[in-house]
């Protein structure tokens, strides 16, 4: 593909939309490193065919941080006049979030305010230009101000005001939540009010996402692309737009996310600086198709060859978990099931652990590394539920959820996930290889659906 190629949009199925998102430059300042990488992201932007409608850019547009607020007027001007001036806001307009380099104290929050006057002025009191709605037709989206100077700064936010405008707007087909901060730990990278919003807003925040029906919570801030569920709602994170410099080598990557919605849900590509798609997902999630149980001992995977995260569609498998834990089964580590490539390690290891007996996964691709975990609910008593095993969300790509219910992503400090995974030969149902670490409970029965699409 030429630098100048069109790259071909995600186009709704009908009547819907289609934007782009991503954030983090840190860019605005004349031959500074951020300019060049901020440029290499725009550039795939702009090949993008259809145009999108408008762009959502989370927070950090420039480097900022600074006292002199005329220096960060300057740093806005050269962003918006020159590193922006190939869009054509008119017909794209860009709607923003704050962020820790634009809205750092009172007076950056009133510079944020008057260098985008193009954005509504209809948020909470104190907050105009800052948090905000945006109604597109049967599309809603809430912006909110996750440093909020007159509540305590950084990782503070007004979950009340969100309440309400999700309310108001409780006809959208379509809602979307848009702040800086993410509110679920991103790769493991944990840290109250500078990392993450704080822990007090967190379970509120998040109940109002879930009970108001959003789509997605979107947010930048951590310098990765990541995706996970929780209740149902999704965490997309984007902070790709330019900062390369502190990214994780060889795991994170400059990046736009571009998406479309329509009647069928919402389907995102993930775009590198060669416009090559890395991740993708259609969310909801196609649910499973018919059961086949797996046989108790040893037997063939009914999956091969690697969870490529670029896949179209994504490999997926869908695995059914039934069965009884034995109270006084103790804390030792019992297996559901584990995936055994014969070389004396096992890849792909489902099971209980601890006290609790929490449902526990772990993944570990190559001999001689440990292994990365991944934690779902405590079980007690009779269980049965779901797990997802989607090869196009990374880290979040592990999911669960009770019988029909809402998916969630396991918990995990990875930042990666089953996109390491070529999927072992042998699957070995109750036990390890050799009859170590066996259930200890009664009834286990496990059945899998679908080896590829999602």
């Amino acid at each position: 593909m030429t630098d100048d190629a069109e790259i071909p949009a995600l186009v709704p199925d009908g009547a819907g939309h289609s934007f782009v998102l991503y954030g983090d430059a840190c860019s605005g300042v004349p031959g500074a490193p951020h300019e060049a990488t901020h440029r290499a992201v725009n550039a795939v932007v702009a090949r993008l065919r259809p145009a999108p409608e408008f762009i959502v850019f989370p927070g950090d547009e420039i480097i900022g941080l600074t006292d002199d607020m005329d220096a960060l007027r300057a740093q806005w001007r050269h962003w918006l006049d020159h590193e922006m001036a190939w869009l054509d806001r008119a017909r794209c307009p860009v709607y923003h979030a704050t962020g820790n380099h634009t809205t750092y104290s009172a007076e950056s929050e009133a510079v944020f305010a008057e260098m985008l006057p193009h954005l509504p002025r209809n948020g909470p009191e104190g907050q105009a230009g800052l948090s905000y709605v945006v109604r597109r037709g049967d599309l809603v989206m809430v912006f909110v101000h996750t440093l909020d100077s007159g509540l305590g700064g950084e990782g503070h936010l007004d979950t009340g005001w969100v309440a309400r405008a999700l309310a108001e707007h409780d006809d959208a087909r379509w809602k979307f939540v848009i702040g800086h901060h993410p509110a679920l730990t991103v790769n493991g990278f944990a840290g109250a009010y500078a990392r993450t919003i704080g822990p007090d807003y967190v379970e509120p925040f998040w109940r109002i996402l879930r009970d108001a029906g959003v789509t997605a919570y979107l947010c930048s801030h951590i310098l990765a692309f990541d995706v996970q569920a929780r209740e149902g709602v999704l965490q997309i994170t984007t902070a790709g737009a330019g900062t390369a410099h502190r990214m994780p080598e060889g795991i994170e990557y400059l990046h736009a996310v571009q998406v479309a919605l329509d009647a069928g849900g919402m389907r995102y590509q993930v775009l590198d600086t060669e416009g090559a798609v890395r991740e993708r997902l259609a969310w909801p999630l196609a649910g499973p198709d018919g059961w086949t149980p797996l046989v108790e001992g040893a037997q063939a995977a009914p999956i091969s060859g690697p969870c490529d995260a670029a896949a179209d569609p994504p490999r997926m498998m869908h695995l059914r978990l039934r069965g009884e834990v034995t109270p006084d089964a103790g804390p030792a580590r019992q297996t559901l099931l584990a995936a055994s490539d014969g070389a004396g390690w096992d890849p792909l290891w489902i099971g209980l652990t601890g006290a609790s007996r929490r449902l526990t996964i772990t993944l570990q691709p190559q001999a001689g590394r440990s292994p990365h975990y991944w934690f779902g609910p405590d079980l007690e008593g009779a269980f049965d539920l779901t797990l997802a095993l989607h090869g196009g969300m990374g880290p979040g790509g592990i999911l669960w959820r009770q019988g029909e219910g809402a998916w969630s992503s396991c918990v995990s400090a990875a930042s990666w996930g089953l996109e390491r995974l070529d999927w072992p030969a042998t699957w070995h149902l109750g036990a390890r290889p050799g009859g170590r670490e066996p259930f200890r409970g009664t009834g286990l029965g496990i059945a899998h659906s679908g080896a590829g699409a999602a």
